[in-house]
């Protein structure tokens, strides 16, 4: 049983004219008898709450920023009305801080044998499977004195997607690709590794690509154009391991890591390559393979939705054997990861060879803006501590990152901002050069 803010107030209506006029047991009791009895008979007049049924309906996915609605469904069963509050609980990172009081009660009443529904809208703040913990009830009786209280387990679970923010940068890389490939009036000479069509020379076309038996054959010289290959392979593994869990300004490398992915897949997808994803640290957690350019994009993203860093060195030798498996012949390898310094020295570099040797290798990372900003602080002796870190640390992601060139792998570090269009661009030089 819960009592009301209302029953308190009839007691203390009711003891202070006791407490002047008549101070005593008896006059407690003539007071406090009535109210006991009437608290009993609303009690008993409320609608049960072990009776009610519920169901759900709504959103069972939303991408990270966006809002859900998730429908709750209330039967009332007994034969009388129910009046009642109800709390649909979640986990707290369902909603914004402070946004949960008002998100997640509701205020209904259902006649006997009837049914309502109610809508709990959800914004979450974290990316992963947001479950529903409870629905608590609380039933009033007719006169708002008491109320029975319960709960029920009603699950439902709305899964959180990255949000693929670097999106609006695909438009532009198409454009690009579609230069790469012929398809626009900007046709792009002597790139590529698949021949493409003829066409009339123009002064300024490489010599070596005439066709001399073309050209034989009528009154102009002829030239071949190329494209780049298509169907081609891409392999991306994503880091999971400890370095991920670093935050860059609000951004979990993590997240960040993902976001450039997404760009890289859908960019891939429009040119005919095929995409696969591995997200590995000890052990595979997450892979998207053999998906078509269609399924591939709306894969990937449920595959990552559920992925956390997990606080463990990421075993490379286990990452290079997993990735020569999912990769039998030469693909793009592209590897999202750290630059610091001990695990790509200790990790990265002995099992480099070995990938490089039957891949094309791009290594990228989140670089941290903040250490730039260090390495530039001046005016006190806080700061020029701070700019001998900020530079000391950028000059070991510099020698980390001719370290990898040196073995021939294309090396990405840019901010988290930067990262997705800066990816997308080396894999556009990479097919232009026809290294894919």
């Amino acid at each position: 049983m819960a009592l009301t803010g209302r029953t308190a107030l009839l007691a203390a209506l009711g003891s202070l004219p006791v407490g002047l006029f008549a101070p005593s047991w008896a006059g407690i009791l003539a007071v406090n008898a009535p109210l006991s009895l009437a608290i009993l008979c609303d009690y008993a007049l409320a609608a049960p709450v072990k009776t009610l049924q519920f169901t759900r309906s709504g959103d069972t996915s939303v991408r990270l920023g966006d809002g859900a609605e998730v429908q709750l469904t209330v039967a009332n069963r007994s034969t009388r009305r129910l009046r009642a509050r109800v709390r649909d609980a979640w986990e707290p990172s369902s909603w914004p801080a402070g946004d949960e009081q008002g998100s997640s009660r509701h205020t209904l009443t259902v006649p006997a044998g009837e049914r309502r529904r109610l809508t709990t809208f959800l914004r979450p703040t974290r990316r992963g499977d947001r479950r529903s913990e409870r629905v608590t009830v609380r039933s009033f009786g007719p006169m708002g004195l008491a109320a029975r209280q319960g709960s029920h387990e009603v699950p439902w679970t709305v899964r959180v997607l990255p949000p693929f923010t670097s999106r609006k940068h695909l438009p532009s890389r198409l454009a690009r690709l579609r230069e790469l490939d012929g398809r626009t009036s900007v046709l792009t000479r002597g790139e590529g590794t698949e021949f493409d069509s003829l066409r009339e020379y123009v002064p300024g076309d490489d010599t070596r690509s005439i066709d001399w038996r073309a050209t034989a054959r009528q009154s102009t010289v002829a030239v071949r154009t190329w494209r780049p290959e298509r169907d081609r392979h891409l392999l991306i593994v994503l880091d999971t391991g400890r370095t991920s869990a670093g935050r860059v300004g609000d951004v979990p490398r993590l997240d960040a890591s993902m976001d450039a992915a997404l760009l890289l897949t859908a960019l891939a997808a429009r040119a005919g390559d095929r995409v696969d994803l591995l997200a590995y640290d000890r052990r595979i957690r997450a892979q998207v393979l053999g998906r078509s350019a269609g399924d591939v994009i709306p894969a990937m993203v449920n595959a990552m939705a559920a992925l956390e860093p997990e606080l463990v060195e990421t075993d490379a030798r286990g990452l290079s054997t997993a990735a020569l498996k999912h990769a039998p012949r030469r693909s793009l390898l592209v590897l999202l990861t750290s630059l610091d310094a001990a695990p790509v020295e200790e990790g990265l570099l002995p099992v480099l060879a070995q990938l490089t040797r039957r891949h094309t290798v791009l290594v990228a990372s989140v670089a941290d803006p903040h250490i730039e900003e260090m390495s530039a602080a001046r005016g006190t002796v806080d700061a020029v501590y701070e700019a001998a870190a900020g530079s000391q640390a950028t000059s070991q992601r510099l020698r980390t990152a001719e370290q990898l060139q040196r073995h021939g792998v294309t090396v990405v570090d840019a901010t988290p901002d930067n990262l997705a269009p800066a990816l997308a661009d080396a894999y556009l030089a990479l097919k232009a050069a026809g290294r894919l």
